[in-house]
């Protein structure tokens, strides 16, 4: 017998569960527009174009857009010149710099990365990093150069040293810098070099080699250190942003989110591509791509971040890996989106793009061994890609073959699901539910709706979760205060597959436009990331049945309708034939806030916020199984010990009885950095959600 738990008048941001005075009090209103749209094209064909008028540079390892709003291009040899030229007239490119005391010995050493501070059209300040002889000691260095012309030419007598660290070999010196969207620069160096890390630096937090550093240059002099860089206040040099990298050659953040992507160079068998984290452990020395190395040894991954793409090399053959920027320009719509890497022995360019089926990146060769040495890219404020080769060229990233139109709504308003003249407003098809324990989303106040093709039912599957027909919309609406952010919609496409897609609200509230991908937005303060739509798919993972809230245990609760009935929500939807034959007996998850036991409501709260990817089946790492219908006895969950990561802790617990403070459950709850979970879809620690979880594990005498 199913249990009403409360009183629950469902109005979604000032209109009602159903439009008017209740006209489908006894059947559902019909659904001619709310249908689930053809995929977005994914074609992601890229042909290479010669770009600024064929102009060939002299082994050029960087290319750098002005900030300035013009059509001037900065260009970095490596043997320590910097050009300038505008789009359009390359060939009359200038030298604007000449960095005296950038060494060049090798083929990993010279002028290797170019950085504009984010004020430089104010205040002309530019930042070099290149290798250096000082005495007889081979160093790397970031220095400081004033423009005092707007960027025409550069004061290089008087540079100021901000950084400097000795290099025992000549190799792997990284050398990549750039501004992140925080305003901290970010410098990336090598493990020092030689073969196999010979000192360890990778894993040795006290140093500088083997990192991804940031630092504030604008706090102090000759910098300061950001407050929540992992070892600010010890444990390692205050500088280290993440760590355990064999050589960083490239890397970009992406400017529509700021996640920073980075391809490190591998040893004898795996080039790698990370998505880079502060606080994150990327392996090496323990590890090579996914494998031990050496291959003959025993490793241990506990608490490191495995590449979410590695490629191989056959025997004998070269491999580099060169990191590139993600896609977000016009003239290529299906790789809107995209990281890219290429390798410049191969010449292959390869891209991370979503499988329809999971939304995982798989990696994907764009263009196969193209022969072009892509040693660098460029990104243009637009969002378009250059490709820089080694032996001198520029190419432009371009379509292959004609571009189609895509005819997938670019607002919220032209999906069906809305009003077209007021897209605050659901179309009266959508049907409004609520849950009784809510996915945690940064304190955002949230609507949920969903709407059916005229004609089927929803079935229920074998765990409770229903099972929407083809063409079904699910719409999720979040508001911080009285502002609507963000409105998700989850499509179950023709082909049977689920795919979800992101609108963000514009300031004057009137409407929203589909993200290409993930992005970030500060709203009355408050940062909000919008999930991409592969990350949209590593939540509603198909362990769960890709619908998280629309659960019979979920959806086991009272709600007031518009007409003054309170029915309970099951009941309404096998009453509109929406839920063909009920639903039977369903024990309710409890809500958080309530009058149940404390494990209880701290078990449900871990299934609705971490469950999709801790079980059978699930994407989480580690056996755990934190389905709220599993005994605790067999959640793998109580007195064992953590597989991946101590958190800095002697001999932790997933769970400790009695200790939340030594359990990794609750640390990873209240982590901000890349030990953080749920990994994504949120910045901020729910402190009800902690404190649930907290007080069962502080109440928890022994394990079951």
């Amino acid at each position: 017998m199913r249990i009403a738990l409360s009183l629950l008048a469902l109005v979604g941001c000032g209109h009602p569960i159903e439009t008017g005075d209740g006209p489908y009090v006894d059947h559902r209103a019909p659904n001619p527009t709310c249908l689930a749209p053809d995929r977005l094209l994914t074609d992601a064909s890229v042909v290479l174009e010669r770009a600024f008028d064929d102009r060939e540079f002299s082994r050029p390892v960087g290319l750098y857009p002005s900030l300035a709003g013009d059509d001037r291009w900065y260009v970095i040899q490596q043997s320590g010149e910097l050009y300038r030229f505008v789009e359009g007239d390359a060939a009359a490119a200038e030298l604007v710099a000449d960095f005296p005391d950038s060494y060049h010995g090798s083929s990993e050493q010279g002028l290797l990365g170019l950085a504009f501070h984010p004020q430089f059209v104010d205040n002309g300040v530019a930042f070099a990093s290149y290798t250096a002889m000082d005495g007889s000691q081979l160093v790397s260095r970031i220095v400081r150069v004033v423009s005092g012309d707007g960027g025409a030419s550069f004061d290089t007598d008087s540079v100021e040293l901000i950084v400097q660290i000795d290099q025992p070999y000549s190799n792997h010196n990284g050398g990549n810098i750039a501004f992140g969207p925080d305003g901290f620069l970010y410098a990336g160096y090598g493990d020092g070099g030689s073969g196999g890390d010979p000192a360890g630096n990778g894993q040795n937090r006290d140093v500088l080699l083997g990192k991804m550093l940031r630092i504030d240059i604008d706090g102090g002099l000759p910098y300061d250190i950001p407050a929540d860089n992992p070892f600010a206040d010890g444990g390692g040099a205050p500088e280290v942003y993440a760590w355990g990298l064999r050589n960083p050659w490239r890397w970009f953040f992406d400017p529509a989110n700021g996640e920073l992507w980075a391809g490190d160079v591998g040893q004898n068998v795996w080039e790698e591509f990370d998505l880079i984290e502060r606080g994150g452990n990327y392996g090496w020395d323990v590890m090579e791509g996914l494998d031990c190395y050496p291959l003959s040894a025993d490793c241990d991954p506990a608490g490191l971040i495995l590449p979410l793409a590695q490629y191989g090399r056959e025997a004998g053959e070269k491999a580099s890996i060169t990191g590139g920027p993600v896609y977000r320009g016009t003239r290529i719509p299906g790789l809107v989106g995209v990281p890219l890497f290429a390798d410049i022995y191969s010449g292959t360019l390869y891209g991370l793009v979503p499988d329809v089926k999971t939304g995982e990146r798989v990696i994907q060769a764009l263009l196969p061994e193209s022969g072009v040495p892509f040693v660098s890219f460029g990104q243009a404020p637009d969002g378009e890609v250059y490709a820089v080769a080694y032996s001198g060229e520029i190419y432009a990233l371009a379509p292959a073959g004609e571009v189609a139109t895509d005819a997938f709504p670019a607002r919220l308003s032209e999906t069906g699901c809305v009003d077209p003249d007021d897209a605050t407003a659901m179309v009266d098809a959508m049907l409004p539910y609520d849950v009784n324990m809510a996915l945690w989303s940064d304190d955002a106040e949230k609507g949920r709706w969903f709407a059916i093709p005229d004609g089927t039912t929803a079935e229920v599957g074998e765990n409770g979760t229903l099972v929407l027909p083809i063409g079904s919309v699910v719409v999720k609406e979040f508001r911080l205060g009285d502002q609507r952010v963000e409105t998700r919609l989850l499509v179950r496409h023709a082909d049977g597959e689920w795919a979800g897609y992101s609108y963000a609200w514009n300031d004057a509230q009137t409407d929203a436009e589909l993200l290409p991908a993930g992005a970030s937005r500060v709203w009355a303060g408050q940062d909000w990331q919008y999930p991409s739509r592969s990350q949209c798919l590593g939540c509603h993972t198909s362990a769960s049945d890709r619908l998280l809230g629309l659960t019979l245990a979920q959806l086991d609760r009272e709600a007031t309708y518009p007409w003054g009935e309170t029915l309970n929500q099951l009941d309404r939807l096998a009453r509109i034939d929406v839920l063909e034959g009920g639903a039977g007996a369903v024990e309710p998850l409890p809500t958080l806030d309530g009058g149940n036991p404390v494990e209880a409501r701290a078990r449900a709260y871990l299934a609705v916020n971490c469950a999709h990817c801790h079980q059978p089946g699930g994407t989480g790492l580690g056996a755990m199984d934190l389905r709220y219908s599993v005994a605790m006895a067999d959640t793998r969950l109580c007195a064992a010990v953590p597989e991946h990561g101590l958190l800095g802790l002697d001999a932790p617990l997933l769970v400790d009885p009695g200790r939340p403070e030594n359990s990794i459950l609750s640390l990873r709850m209240h982590a901000t950095d890349a030990n953080r979970m749920p990994a994504y879809g949120t910045e901020l620690v729910d402190a009800d959600g902690t404190s649930v979880v907290d007080a069962w594990i502080t109440a928890m005498e022994a394990c079951p």
